[in-house]
């Protein structure tokens, strides 16, 4: 497609001469004699560019330029002034208003060239910038509806709602930093008087951590043998998996090697008729349990993340629990957020927080946590995903 380039002077002579030397290089080529026509012409057929004399009846070439600008139609339209005023601040003139280049009369054959070809290659590299960010806008608008899809399947696997316990009671807050994270946590029924719960925390955001995170928790089912496996030889017919195997399963299952991705994890099952936890973590901050009476003790036992192939066991740990006593699963994202000074929020603030609260209902309980580490940093959005579990165990007298 030929490129179009209106030129504008009240001389013909002058016109001829530029006609004769665009023509040859193959240009489409418009006149205009004074600024009134240039401005008509220029908004009828919008030329890629426009070569306008300043002295002209009407309108000079600086209030053309200056109508032009100012019309969202054309102002992106370059303009090459054309005059026989050669002062410096001539050109200044003409840049201020808009103005692309400045030539000045009597035209040289080589610069008129080497000026026009210039500022025509810097139209034809807008115009494919402007494509190339129009087709980036719309692959992102299709990707971020991808994320949106994602985001909704991995909250689905989340608890719709609060799981139907005896003797316990469950409250939760999940905040993604992206539209699509890689935390992901549940609760399991794993019989009447045994629950299991686990908090994973996938390296890195994003896409392919959601995906070792979803691929990971559809293996954390009672259903399948990785938390309780079948018997057939004497009742109840099937055994409870201990957190430390369930572990050891998932560290087999999910090798760095494979995924690219290695993940940290606390699995804890509460036997809700013995009053006791049995825990364990693959390299995840402890869980915190708060005892009625405000102190706090940290589950600590355990061993690395889950991706290493059994380079190490992982310890086991057992608790005794009391009615009124609250457990909290959290990831490194919550102690870790960041205030816009790059602040840590830490453990102390965060232990203390889980303290000072105990008194509140569990649900007011997790809230207050989640209000007071974003208030610690005026709200600033969460670097990581930041996500806490809180359940009662045991129902208040």
């Amino acid at each position: 497609m030929k490129e179009v380039v209106l030129i504008v002077d009240d001389n013909m002579v002058n016109r001829k001469l530029l006609v004769g030397i665009l023509k040859k290089e193959g240009y489409s080529l418009l006149e205009a004699e004074d600024g009134e026509q240039a401005i008509e012409t220029a908004s009828r057929e919008l030329p890629d560019l426009i070569l306008l004399d300043i002295m002209m009846p009407k309108k000079d070439g600086y209030d053309v330029c200056i109508q032009l600008k100012g019309d969202k139609k054309t102002d992106n339209i370059p303009i090459i002034f054309l005059s026989a005023k050669s002062q410096t601040e001539d050109k200044i003139k003409g840049l201020d208003l808009g103005g692309a280049d400045y030539v000045t009369k009597p035209f040289d054959r080589g610069e008129v060239l080497a000026r026009v070809k210039a500022q025509l290659k810097i139209v034809g590299l807008t115009r494919e910038l402007i494509s190339a960010n129009e087709e980036l806008l719309h692959k992102q608008e299709k990707l971020d509806e991808d994320l949106k899809a994602a985001a909704g399947i991995q909250q689905s696997l989340l608890p719709k709602n609060i799981p139907e316990m005896e003797a316990l009671e469950m409250a939760w807050r999940f905040m993604p930093c992206d539209r699509i994270g890689g935390d992901i946590f549940n609760a399991v029924r794993l019989d009447e008087d045994h629950w299991g719960f686990y908090m994973l925390d996938v390296s890195g955001h994003g896409v392919p951590s959601a995906l070792v995170a979803v691929s990971a928790s559809q293996m954390l089912h009672a259903r399948n043998d990785r938390l309780l496996k079948k018997s057939i030889e004497t009742p109840p017919y099937y055994e409870i998996v201990r957190p430390s195997r369930v572990l050891e399963t998932l560290d087999e299952e999910f090798p760095i090697g494979r995924f690219d991705k290695y993940f940290t994890m606390s699995y804890i099952i509460i036997n809700t008729d013995l009053n006791r936890i049995t825990y364990s973590n693959a390299a995840h901050p402890p869980p915190v349990l708060v005892r009625r009476d405000g102190s706090v003790e940290l589950l600590e036992k355990g061993g690395t993340i889950i991706g290493m192939g059994g380079m190490l066991p992982f310890e086991e740990g057992t608790i005794e629990i009391q009615p009124g006593d609250r457990l909290f699963l959290y990831t490194d994202g919550t102690v870790e957020y960041q205030n816009k000074d790059g602040e840590l929020y830490g453990d102390d603030r965060f232990f203390s927080e889980i303290s000072r609260l105990k008194d509140r209902s569990l649900t007011e309980h997790i809230d207050g946590i989640i209000d007071a580490i974003m208030g610690f940093g005026d709200r600033f959005p969460p670097q990581d995903d930041l996500t806490l579990l809180g359940v009662e165990l045991g129902i208040k007298s």
